[in-house]
């Protein structure tokens, strides 16, 4: 009788396929979170995946800062017309013309840290209990602690030391009024896991992640593009080169990283061979030692 055996890619797809629908079970009202970046494309098409031929039944949820790569906006809107989604969008610029947050002061303010207000927000508006997010554990030592299904307080505050067992897969979305689950199906997953799996299922990705020209500015070891929100700085000066993007966020405090890889097959090989992870060039990590574990004890995904 023949055997069969299932290859890493299918292994991680089924375990990520098992956990979008284990939310859907679970849940009265489960939402996705989606950003425009490759963790939250895998992750949405894998939900494509897990119910086809029916829609996907839930919404997906972009919180735009207003600081958004014109790219990411127009992927967006053609992503969600592909898979046949439902789009929910809230903006950080309503959180501060509601006084609910402050625009940072000084030059170059980024607005990433301010999302996480309008987060909780739209949580409480639409009563979701439970929100699925993009994140890996390989991507930041904070994120390495988390469970799948991760418990948010009334408050929507993450406790690393009140996490659930996860024995054999079983997971208990079980919660109290106010509290809700932030459920992360890819964690197993690493950058070169998603970039090889992109090329296997040949799913069409943004032109950011690709080798292109552009003008740059050199700061603090970080490589940022030329947008509307960011000004130079005494000293400083535009430039032209080639670069793409490992990570897609706020414009403000995502960096570029010169490369010539300009199909998936030069992505997947640049992965391979690089030392530095991808949230290395985020400015929003860089603040302090446990930037990323601050902002996810407030709420942040």
């Amino acid at each position: 009788m023949p055997s069969y055996r299932m290859n890493i890619f299918e292994l991680l797809e089924s375990e990520a396929i098992y956990v979008i629908r284990e939310v859907a079970a679970q849940f009265e009202r489960p939402v996705m979170l989606f950003s425009g970046g490759k963790d939250s494309i895998l992750m949405s098409y894998l939900a494509k995946k897990a119910f086809y031929p029916g829609r996907i039944p839930f919404p997906l949820m972009h919180i735009d800062t207003g600081h958004n790569f014109v790219e990411t906006l127009e992927y967006r809107d053609w992503w969600m017309q592909e898979i046949g989604a439902q789009l929910i969008v809230r903006f950080v610029q309503d959180s501060i013309d509601a006084g609910r947050v402050a625009e940072e002061e000084g030059p170059n303010p980024s607005r990433n840290a301010l999302q996480t207000v309008t987060l909780l927000d739209a949580i409480r508006e639409f009563k979701f209990d439970a929100a699925m997010g993009g994140a890996r554990r390989d991507e930041e030592k904070a994120r390495a602690k988390e469970r799948f299904f991760s418990l948010r307080d009334r408050f929507g505050q993450w406790d690393p030391k009140n996490q659930r067992p996860e024995l054999w897969y079983l997971f208990n979305g079980h919660k109290r009024p106010g509290e809700h689950f932030r459920v992360f199906p890819i964690s197993n997953w690493t950058e070169l896991d998603v970039w090889q799996y992109i090329e296997r299922e040949k799913i069409p990705m943004p032109s950011l992640y690709f080798s292109h020209e552009r003008e740059i500015v050199r700061r603090d070891g970080m490589i940022l593009a030329r947008t509307p929100f960011i000004s130079l700085m005494d000293g400083e000066r535009w430039e032209a080169t080639r670069v793409r993007f490992r990570t897609i966020g706020d414009a403000t405090c995502t960096g570029a990283t010169e490369s010539v890889a300009s199909v998936l097959t030069d992505i997947v090989n640049e992965i391979a061979a690089t030392r530095v992870t991808e949230r290395g060039g985020r400015a929003d990590d860089r603040r302090s030692e446990a930037a990323m574990e601050d902002r996810k004890k407030q709420g942040y995904f």
